[in-house]
């Protein structure tokens, strides 16, 4: 049983080592709250900001770890990053290192609060921010700083850089979210910048794979985790994409209803032009695709499927989903000869009928896959 429950602070004085973590706000854009943060734990918090670290604890500790995480807010317009006042540029210095940086927070009331959503990790009591204070701060890499210095390099070109030198789009969102990135910086609402990064990334790496040759089988990959179940096709043919969600009665979107939600959003060769309904989840699952079919040099055409089953009623974040499609790709695949094949395998896995999965999607209907339905 999951226990929901935001530390109560008295204090108005918090000092800790924040991860780093800074989260941005998108409401009254373009003045918006950024809100340093931290726990009331001096040491080695990075695993409060670390999505693989957070698979595998257990969901209670993951919760308490992030709702102990006290937030200062501070409204800003998001073109002051053009030109950082001292307090801004005092918060690109805590995210620099990437590394755990000692800070106090001096707050004007005692925090309250939190936040759960669908597309950012837990989120913990808050309180206007009077003063921000840096004790310890550990030096940046020569890679992040050269690139925060260099305001003539375009955000795409930096996100990319930084990926490519094993920077995880989690921290690459955070230096963008600050206004650390580009050449017209601004600040950018945390949730616009996870989902601006995954894109970003996903985008080069699909570029990457279109150059490649295809797989030669139908290969079909599957991962239970926590309540819900996320399976891949992968199909002998050239790009596309296809992202899924069943939500069961009694979980997060669908806590009420009495039948099973399907929301599918799909892409050919040529990509998309239009934000996916299904929102950021489409492409933090992309990311996951496009890594593993980058290692491997081949192409394929991509079917992912989640189904989310009752008891998993708490917004996770983005993060959940492109975590677990990292592991999916690192379990032992099956080979098909056909697609018919490996959808019959698949009614004894997925719960929901696999009709209605066919009704959905956009990609199991193209004639351009039907050779694969012998």
């Amino acid at each position: 049983m999951v226990k929901l429950s935001v530390p109560k602070i008295e204090s108005t004085d918090i000092y800790g080592s924040s991860p780093p973590s800074i989260f941005v706000g998108r409401f009254n854009y373009p003045k918006v709250n950024v809100y340093p943060s931290a726990p009331p734990i001096v040491g080695d918090t990075r695993d409060f900001e670390d999505p693989k670290h957070w698979l595998k604890i257990d969901l209670n500790e993951f919760l308490k770890m992030r709702l102990s995480l006290v937030r200062g807010g501070i409204k800003m317009d998001v073109n002051s990053a053009q030109n950082p006042n001292r307090l801004l540029i005092d918060i690109h210095s805590i995210v620099l290192p990437l590394r755990p940086v000692d800070i106090n927070l001096e707050l004007k009331k005692p925090p309250k609060g939190g936040e759960l959503s669908e597309d950012l990790p837990p989120l913990g009591p808050s309180a206007p921010l009077k003063a921000l204070e840096i004790s310890r701060l550990p030096s940046p890499s020569r890679l992040v700083e050269r690139i925060y210095q260099d305001d003539d390099l375009k955000a795409m070109d930096g996100i990319i850089e930084l990926y490519n030198n094993n920077i995880d789009v989690e921290d690459i969102a955070r230096l963008l979210s600050v206004g650390m990135l580009g050449v017209k910086r601004k600040l950018v609402p945390t949730r616009w910048s996870i989902t601006a990064v995954d894109t970003t990334v996903s985008n080069y790496l699909v570029e990457k794979i279109k150059q490649y040759d295809t797989i030669d089988k139908v290969e079909v990959y599957v991962r239970s985790f926590r309540k819900n179940l996320f399976i891949a096709i992968l199909l002998p043919q050239k790009w596309s994409f296809e992202w899924g969600e069943a939500w069961y009665p009694g979980s997060t979107w669908n806590k009420f209803g009495n039948d099973v939600g399907i929301e599918v959003d799909y892409e050919g060769y040529n990509g998309r032009k239009d934000y996916p309904e299904i929102g950021g989840c489409y492409y933090a699952s992309r990311v996951g695709v496009a890594e593993y079919l980058a290692k491997r040099k081949r192409q394929a055409t991509a079917i992912l499927f989640r189904e989310i089953y009752s008891g998993f009623d708490l917004p996770m974040g983005v993060w959940f989903v492109r975590e677990n499609i990292r592991e999916l790709f690192k379990a032992k695949l099956m080979i098909f000869d056909t697609l018919d094949q490996a959808l019959e395998y698949l009614k004894g896995v997925l719960k929901t009928d696999i009709n209605l999965w066919r009704a959905k999607s956009g990609l199991l209907k193209r004639e351009t896959i039907d050779k694969w339905m012998v």
